[in-house]
């Protein structure tokens, strides 16, 4: 970057929301996945307006930008694959507008997701979607990957609840999609557009949201079952059921024993657990969900269903999918985690070919998570100091991505695409679809300056 771009962008943000010094760019080469690429610059900008100027000239001089919210996502979408500059936004941090009456709330990207819920709370609402690193990720990343979590069963995920955007295009123009209501039919729908696009086509700056009245009474069971497919029939007939449950959790067979191993647990040797919670306005009313629930799981040769009588017992039977993140920092291995998702019914066929998988290629893998949406977290153990083994974590991954796919399923529930799984956008997107993507961000972006080297969109890949 010359002397005098460098200038411009401190005359933009101000000396104090600029830096070159390597202290911070080395914070800003990589975020929560395995990718690390070091920017030339990084700013914090504070506004619209800022937005705007920093992307025109940057889109005027060719020089790359990679929005950065709070560096949580595994994709590596705030990783800066091609340098340039880190656009930091966890400045633009306000909550500009809370309106119960309209159910909604307007935020700056920057808002951290927990405190946006604890400003909620005392008006007995809150925002549905719930990633796994809501106590350090902003909204506008959840936007961005159009962010999931444990409610999504129930509730959607964050493109459900999006209901205006402003953003800034790569040429600095501002533009505002969507609407405050509820539901609109004016013109395209460039507002669910821009929810999961992952900085590849604007930079938003503001967001409107839904918000939705808090269940007071939650209901939690869990479950164990000697076969997959057991398990696998149990979630079927659940969500083809009139009950929706707000979580329904599974663990297979591989990460209960990491976790008897490894954090000491009494759980029982079984295929799968799943675990499950009702929520609504009254207890009778969500206790009753809950046994119905029960009786579904009873049907499908369930070895064991605990319902909990108190918060306490409901906190224990949480345990074991809450022990789940330190109980990998404990393995002293590296790991891939993904977020493959197939259609529900093929889930129990999903985890038997994994498991083939990971025996064909020798290497270990465990899976849980969203069974009430086909959203499973399959991670694969490996040593990265053993190339042979780097190497067949390469095609394991690539396997695994194609099951998913040949099974109808997607390449990512909820971490999106990023830098993690653009080689497999073939798998899951024909080249029509790949094409039309590519050409709708030649013309948003045309000198290719957002978040570049991302979702395989790049002309030349």
């Amino acid at each position: 970057m010359d002397r005098k771009t460098r200038q411009a962008f401190i005359d933009i943000v101000g000396p104090e929301n600029f830096t070159e010094k390597i202290i911070d760019l080395v914070s800003y080469t990589y975020d929560a996945s395995s990718y690390q690429h070091r920017p030339d610059c990084a700013m914090w900008a504070t506004s619209s307006g800022q937005v705007s100027s920093i992307l025109s000239l940057a889109d005027g001089k060719g020089i790359p930008v990679t929005v950065r919210g709070g560096g949580t996502g595994l994709g590596g979408l705030a990783v800066p694959a091609r340098g340039g500059v880190v656009l930091d936004l966890t400045r633009m941090n306000r909550i500009l507008e809370l309106s119960i009456p309209d159910r909604l709330a307007v935020v700056q990207p920057g808002v951290v997701y927990a405190d946006f819920q604890a400003a909620l709370a005392p008006h007995g609402f809150f925002f549905p979607p719930d990633p796994a690193s809501g106590v350090a990720c902003t909204l506008g990343g959840n936007v961005a990957t159009n962010a999931g979590g444990l409610h999504a069963v129930k509730y959607g995920t964050t493109r459900d609840y999006v209901l205006r955007l402003e953003a800034v295009l790569a040429s600095g123009e501002i533009m505002r999609v969507g609407a405050r209501t509820m539901k609109t039919s004016s013109g395209y729908d460039l507002c669910r557009f821009l929810v999961g696009s992952e900085g590849t086509l604007a930079v938003v700056t503001e967001i409107t949201l839904k918000i939705a009245p808090k269940a007071s009474h939650t209901a939690t069971a869990l479950a164990s079952f000697h076969t997959l497919e057991d398990a696998g029939e149990a979630v079927t007939q659940v969500m083809h059921s009139e009950v929706t449950p707000s979580v329904l959790e599974l663990l297979d067979g591989s990460v209960l024993s990491l976790l008897r191993e490894h954090a000491h647990m009494d759980l029982p040797d079984v295929a799968a657990l799943l675990l499950v919670e009702t929520d609504g306005m009254t207890e009778d009313y969500v206790r009753f969900q809950l046994e119905k629930v029960a009786d579904m799981f009873r049907a499908c040769n369930v070895a064991a269903v605990k319902i909990a009588a108190t918060e306490g017992e409901a906190a224990r039977l949480w345990k074991a999918r809450k022990s789940i993140g330190g109980m990998v920092g404990a393995l002293h291995l590296d790991y891939a985690p993904e977020d493959i998702t197939v259609p529900m019914s093929q889930i129990a066929e999903f985890l038997r070919r994994s498991a083939e998988l990971s025996r064909v290629h020798g290497l270990d893998l465990f899976n849980f998570g969203h069974a009430g949406d086909g959203n499973l977290h399959t991670n694969i153990l490996f040593d990265g100091n053993d190339p042979e083994q780097v190497e067949r974590l390469e095609v394991l991954l690539y396997d695994l991505h194609k099951l998913a796919c040949d099974l109808g399923g997607t390449l990512s529930g909820e971490h999106g695409i990023g830098m993690t799984k653009a080689k497999y956008m073939p798998l899951e997107h024909d080249p029509t679809a790949l094409k039309v993507m590519r050409e709708l961000k030649q013309t948003l972006d045309p000198n290719n300056i957002l978040n570049p080297g991302k979702m395989g969109l790049d002309q030349d890949t």
